[in-house]
């Protein structure tokens, strides 16, 4: 008995190979243009002038590209984005130097000493992210106001240096996988529990840190609520607070123009920052991730 096999040509196969790259290319290209049109709306309002923004239908590409809108931003008084921009990076800046300092802090010495009660206090530690912000936002509001430091940048600094539990968390996994006898040759070449943390820990662990810097910067500098919290004067407004205020009653009209301008020159710093430090927050995630 004999089976007869039908003949596939050899190119079949290949085609159909060819058919499915090029509908999964554009299935991806697809998705791409519809993620990145806002972005392309962001930049080509920006670019428009008062007048274009009421045009209907809306235009793709500015007729007129406005670069002054840029300008416009830091002389334009009801605005003074040069204050907010300065405001913010003083405010991230420094949270991420006090999360930094304090949170490795706290993770080595989980990581390094083992009693009885370091397990307990570590899930102690862990236990504070069930908490909402707006569960300590009024006692800490208080606290401030009694201490006198409303309507300054403070509130918004001083909590980083008392550590962040999920930045603990992060550290304290990577400085687990660091071996005892690297530690133990520390010691007897003489180094103190300080310069074990300070020369030795900290250089090692760049990646980590780098995450944990970058996470900071990223969520200090987006931070809404907490400097609507404790500020009042428009000198002290930071950037969220400012573009939120574009908004406000001191305008006729919304100036979309405007705030689109605002928000690129808003995403700069966060953009940067990643394109400088992808390579350690990517091996830093991978590498707190092992444990």
């Amino acid at each position: 008995m004999s089976i007869h096999t039908r003949d596939v040509p050899a190119g079949a196969g290949r085609k159909r190979l060819d058919l499915a790259r090029i509908a999964g290319f554009l299935i991806l290209l697809v998705a791409t243009v519809t993620m990145l049109s806002p972005v392309w709306f962001m930049i080509s309002t920006s670019l428009k002038t008062s007048k274009e923004l009421l045009v209907f239908p809306p235009t793709f590409i500015p007729k007129v590209f406005a670069w002054e809108n840029f300008s416009e931003l830091f002389i334009n008084n009801d605005i003074k984005l040069g204050e907010q921009y300065k405001n913010s990076l003083i405010v991230a800046v420094v949270t991420v130097i006090g999360t930094v300092l304090s949170s490795s802090f706290v993770a080595f010495g989980f990581a390094r000493y083992r009693t009885k009660a370091s397990g307990f206090m570590f899930m102690l530690v862990l236990s504070t992210l069930m908490l909402p912000y707006p569960a300590i936002m009024i006692p800490q509001f208080l606290l401030f106001m009694n201490l006198g430091l409303h309507d300054s940048l403070l509130p918004l600094i001083l909590p980083s240096f008392f550590g962040s539990a999920y930045m603990i968390f992060l550290l304290k996994q990577f400085f687990s996988t660091m071996p005892d006898e690297l530690y133990d040759a520390g010691r007897i070449d003489g180094c103190s529990e300080f310069r074990l943390y300070w020369n030795l820990t900290l250089p090692l662990a760049q990646p980590a840190l780098a995450t944990v810097a970058i996470f900071s910067f990223i969520w200090s500098w987006n931070d809404l609520l907490g400097p609507v919290l404790y500020l009042d004067s428009q000198e002290n407004f930071t950037l969220p607070v400012g573009m939120a205020a574009m908004l406000s009653s001191k305008f006729r009209l919304a100036p979309w123009h405007l705030l689109m301008a605002a928000s690129i020159l808003a995403v700069l710093p966060i953009v940067l920052l990643f394109a400088v430090a992808q390579k350690r927050f990517v091996e830093g995630i991978v590498l707190t991730g092992i444990k």
